[in-house]
């Protein structure tokens, strides 16, 4: 049997595979999230290949893209197809480990019962989750808000601290021959399109699509145009 796995991006859940949850109606999908207890990718991706038996398709976003190529790398066997959106086979820049070094001090003073910080924090890091436009839906905005504050911040530093320590990845893309979507909107300031055009440069036969008009979240932002890709990569897998 063939699972298609979906991962989330930091702080995020099921929940921003919402408007997807259609497209994948008669596979067996299993909604994961990044395997609470696990302190690396590495240990995430073990955990996960052993959690579920049998072929995988991947469907990562931002640091779930990231736990998705750490499984290929792990289990190449086993990945019979990549969805990479808004993602990086790079490591963290110093100047980003710095960020979120930062941003560890700040939730763990919420931890610590001063929780000013990270309400500043979370609102400070707004607009560069998001592209303006989608900045003014109102309700698009407080369904991403309430769910980065209900991961809190325990959960919110642990997933910091996996995507700090993730491994440099570029060197395996080249090993990577499954049909592979990679995604990412082109006002992406997270994982900025050129880590998109690199992935797909480097993966044999990756399609890449950059959507307009689009930040970081762009399964939130831009579900149509998320749809229309995600259908062809499927379509592709059963051909």
């Amino acid at each position: 049997m063939t699972t298609l796995v979906l991962l989330p991006g930091l702080g995020c859940d099921a929940r921003i595979w919402a408007d997807q949850r259609p497209l994948f109606e008669g596979h067996a999908v299993r909604e994961a999230q990044l395997h609470a207890g696990c302190d690396s990718l590495p240990e995430a991706a073990r955990a996960l290949l052993d959690e579920l038996p049998g072929d995988l398709l991947l469907c990562g976003a931002s640091l779930g893209g990231m736990l998705a190529l750490e499984v290929h790398a792990q289990a190449p066997q086993r990945v019979r197809g990549l969805a990479l959106l808004g993602t990086s086979a790079r490591p963290d820049t110093p100047e980003r480990t710095a960020m979120r070094v930062e941003g560890i001090r700040l939730m763990q003073a919420a931890l610590d019962g001063k929780p000013a910080g990270f309400a500043a924090l979370l609102q400070a890091n707004l607009p560069f989750a998001m592209h303006g436009e989608a900045l003014d839906d109102k309700p698009l905005v407080a369904r991403f808000m309430t769910m980065l504050r209900e991961a809190g911040p325990a959960e919110l530093i642990r997933q910091n601290r996996m995507s700090m320590t993730r491994r440099d990845h570029r060197s395996t893309l080249a090993r990577v021959r499954c049909p592979t979507l990679v995604l990412c909107g082109d006002d992406d300031q997270v994982t900025p399109p050129e880590h998109a055009q690199e992935l797909a440069a480097n993966i044999a036969g990756a399609e890449l699509r950059l959507i307009p008009r689009c930040g970081h979240m762009l399964t939130m932002e831009k579900p149509a145009a998320v749809n229309t890709a995600l259908q062809g990569w499927l379509a592709q897998l059963s051909s």
